[in-house]
């Protein structure tokens, strides 16, 4: 009997966390730009384009997104790590985050987006559903803001974007490793093993 060489699985429970993107989430708040720090997003749509955001329902950016049906994902490069997490620490209802970044605004003109960040993309709300404690915002992707400097072949360069990624239950922050493999592309040979 042959044995496995690998190690006895170990069930970690259902509050373990996968490896996330770090964001910031802006919406347009009582007259001004507000910014919150999340990691639970995910592309969900191919045509049109659309992203998933999940954020506590006692959070205050929701009331942003909800009075103008907007928002928008930043992503934040390492080097805005710490006004990353301030945004993740500090809520829009105690503090002022309209100053935190430089603002602009894209064709929906109401939902802010940061101008150091090196991708953002600007989001009309489509619709949100109810989980027990958080809604998932999910919004059609408008339009996608970028700089040469972040592109190779006019497609963004996330070696470049040098983006953060959050793992839990530890939160900790970390950055985009080494290129690995060529997506639907490495897995052929095992395809063409099958034949």
């Amino acid at each position: 009997m042959r044995r496995s060489a690998y190690m006895e699985k170990i069930n970690l429970g259902p509050q373990t966390f996968i490896p996330m993107t770090v964001a910031l989430l802006g919406a347009t708040v009582e007259g001004k730009p507000n910014f919150m720090t999340v990691g639970w997003i995910s592309r969900v749509n191919y045509l049109p384009p659309m992203i998933a955001v999940s954020v506590n329902k006692e959070h205050y950016t929701p009331l942003g997104i909800n009075s103008h049906a907007s928002f928008s994902i930043s992503l934040p490069g390492a080097d805005l790590v710490a006004k990353t997490d301030y945004c993740g620490i500090v809520s829009g209802r105690n503090a002022d985050k309209s100053k935190v970044f430089d603002v602009f605004y894209g064709e929906l003109k109401s939902a802010p987006m940061i101008k150091e960040c090196p991708l953002c993309l600007e989001c009309k709300l489509v619709d949100v559903i109810p989980l027990p404690t958080n809604n998932l915002y999910i919004g059609e992707i408008i339009g996608a803001y970028s700089e040469d400097l972040y592109l190779t072949d006019g497609k963004p360069d996330f070696k470049k974007m040098n983006p953060l990624f959050l793992t839990m239950p530890d939160n900790q922050y970390w950055k985009v490793g080494d290129f690995v493999e060529k997506a639907w592309c490495v897995g052929r040979m095992l395809k063409e093993g099958e034949k």
